[in-house]
């Protein structure tokens, strides 16, 4: 055991996290996404939500300072009439911990452009998050001493 890492970080994760370097993205995804087909490296933790992983990987991995939008969704598809309250919760989320990353807002990408990244991520976690457009992609920035 360890002190302060949050346990809902299994250790295949935490080593994920570890070898990311700036710029690297991860996807933290919602129980519908096609990540078994699209990850690079896939991390199950299907018996949690989005907003409870998104806290823990937020508290250790910083985001990057140096690009306009380090944080990404899954755009609405148009005709859906859905208002995704569940990115109210990242916004609180994310303004806890990194108070200027969403200086420039949530970078929305259309949802085509969304799995052609998460292609790119370094990782996929795959929640049982039950929300949809539950998804976010996060950029890795630099821990500056």
């Amino acid at each position: 055991m360890l002190k302060n890492i949050p346990s809902i970080l299994s250790p295949e994760l935490l080593k994920i996290l570890m070898e990311m370097g700036h710029g690297d993205e991860i996807v933290i995804a919602d129980g519908n996404f096609p990540g078994a087909s699209i990850a690079k490296n896939l991390v199950r933790l299907d018996g949690h939500g989005v907003p409870q992983v998104l806290d823990a990987v937020v508290s250790l991995m910083p985001l990057d300072a140096y690009v306009k939008q380090p944080v990404g969704l899954m755009q609405v598809v148009k005709g859906d009439n859905v208002v995704p309250t569940i990115w109210n919760e990242y916004e609180k989320i994310i303004n806890l911990i990194e108070p200027d990353a969403l200086k420039n807002g949530f970078e929305m990408i259309e949802r085509f452009e969304f799995y052609e990244r998460a292609k790119n991520a370094y990782a996929v976690i795959m929640t049982g998050e039950s929300a949809i457009y539950a998804n976010i992609i996060l950029k890795k920035g630099v821990v500056k001493s």
